[in-house]
């Protein structure tokens, strides 16, 4: 359906040379003409009533009027009783496709159920609570805050990010220590910029992880990644110690993707490192918030805040779509993480971080991480229920938190030949190869995503490839 544009004209960039020799008309065709043929008027799009157009190029509305109708004429343009003069289907951007090199690729069988992991439940984001929190801040903001603001973020927020931190997951954190970013993607490249510019360029991550997003992010600041070995308590601080890194990024209270929690003893081990080496330890608290059968791990930024940088996000808690995070740093560089903040794009989103601050105080957003943290644990002792059901020879690990567990297969199964059959069948499935720096299939492993996937579809999912998974 095409877009009304309830009675006002779009504006549409001619010029007209009246020291030319050329006539108005003559222009106004030519220029019309070429903008449907190179596409940047498209089909079905609307142009400018004669009236305004005239107005705007300073011409009689008749001459406008007479370049339509021969535009209609040629077949670029169609106009219909009561309605706008629109770019004509066949025309705009007419090119003779060029014939393929090859035949296309046969389309892949569309998914029924995908249990890809890191993906919260989308279709439980919380949009009547988002759509108020924002009329309440746009309500009662002073005009000010419609200014670009502090690069560090809005102040409020800052303050109420650090209270929610310090209460929930025991966090050092004071407001001028929170710089507020676009999410973690950013907030991570922002601190690994800053650490940078200090010559701690070798970064350590942990194997299996995040090793190709994070090595893009180091590849960006001209550091290097080594890949650092995870073991059932966490992360090697034996194997991190011989690597020569002075960063490491790493995920402690719900490792990704083994689901291992950092062991007490190896937070202490890896707190003395980094006192020991003048090292930096990113903490990325990104799901912390979902546990269900085990007491609550506190941030590791609170065993030492002077050497520990905490990145959290509302990408889990809310929606990945609400680029919104935070940094906590120490206080030896928050100065130029802020610096860097504004040198990256001057601030993040106000409106946001003022809809985010009135959700966190008015309890809305606390009442939506308990409902969310109900509908996971559900989900989770549905695969449970479902993998016993159909494959009873299969190990979870990881269920403790979060909304993905490892299933671990037998020492011969081949992984990417189940990956590769249960597609056919409309399943997807996801290797744990691919989040391991060399690639290896063995053990063989698969990491089953539940956050955007309902009950029956884990159902579903599981009956469909049961026989598959040996």
């Amino acid at each position: 359906m095409a877009l009304e544009w309830s009675g006002l004209s779009p504006d549409l960039l001619i010029q007209l040379d009246r020291e030319s020799s050329t006539p108005l008309r003559a222009q106004l065709e030519s220029q019309l003409r070429a903008a449907i043929q190179t596409g940047r008027l498209s089909a079905d799009e609307r142009l400018p009533s004669s009236r305004s157009l005239a107005a705007s190029l300073g011409i009689s509305r008749g001459l406008v009027q007479e370049c339509f109708a021969q535009l209609q004429a040629e077949g670029y343009l169609v106009s219909r009783g009561g309605s706008a003069t629109r770019v004509a289907a066949t025309n705009s951007g007419a090119r003779p496709a060029p014939a393929p090199a090859s035949p296309p690729p046969t389309p892949e069988p569309r998914l029924m159920v995908d249990f890809d992991s890191g993906v919260p439940d989308l279709a439980s984001a919380p949009r009547d609570d988002w759509a108020w929190a924002v009329r309440e801040a746009c309500r009662k903001a002073p005009n000010t805050a419609f200014d670009y603001g502090d690069a560090r973020g809005d102040s409020r927020l800052r303050e109420i990010v650090a209270g929610y931190l310090r209460r929930v997951r025991a966090v050092d954190a004071h407001a001028d220590q929170v710089v507020v970013c676009g999410g973690f993607a950013q907030g991570l490249a922002i601190v690994l910029r800053v650490l940078a510019q200090r010559e701690m360029t070798r970064v350590a991550v942990e194997d299996p992880g995040s090793i190709r997003s994070i090595g893009r992010a180091c590849a960006t600041v001209g550091s290097e990644v080594v890949p650092v070995p995870v073991d059932e308590l966490g992360i090697d601080v034996a194997a991190l110690e011989a690597s020569g890194a002075r960063v490491v990024v790493l995920t402690p209270a719900h490792q990704w993707p083994t689901g291992v929690v950092l062991a007490g003893e190896r937070r202490h081990e890896l707190i003395t490192w980094a006192r020991d080496r003048d090292a930096i330890v990113i903490e990325d608290d990104y799901d912390a918030e979902f546990r269900y059968d085990r007491e609550p791990i506190g941030s590791l930024q609170g065993l030492d805040p002077d050497r520990v940088v905490s990145l959290g996000t509302v990408s889990k808690s809310l929606t990945p779509a609400l680029r919104l995070g935070w940094a906590v740093v120490p206080a030896a560089i928050a100065d130029d993480v802020a610096a860097a903040k504004l040198a990256a794009d001057r601030s993040t989103s106000r409106i946001d971080q003022l809809a985010l601050a009135t959700l966190i105080e008015s309890g809305r957003f606390d009442r939506h991480l308990r409902r969310m943290r109900s509908e996971y644990a559900a989900r989770r002792d549905v695969l449970v229920s479902a993998l016993a059901e159909h494959a009873s020879h299969i190990r979870l690990t990881g269920l403790a938190a979060g909304f993905h567990a490892v299933a671990h297969l037998s020492a011969g199964a081949d992984e990417q030949a189940i990956i590769k059959a249960a597609r056919e069948r409309g399943v997807g499935l996801h290797g744990m190869s691919t989040l391991r720096s060399d690639g290896r299939t063995t053990p063989p492993q698969l990491v089953f995503g539940f956050g955007n996937t309902s009950q029956r579809a884990i159902r579903d999912g599981i009956a469909t490839i049961a026989d598959l998974l040996t």
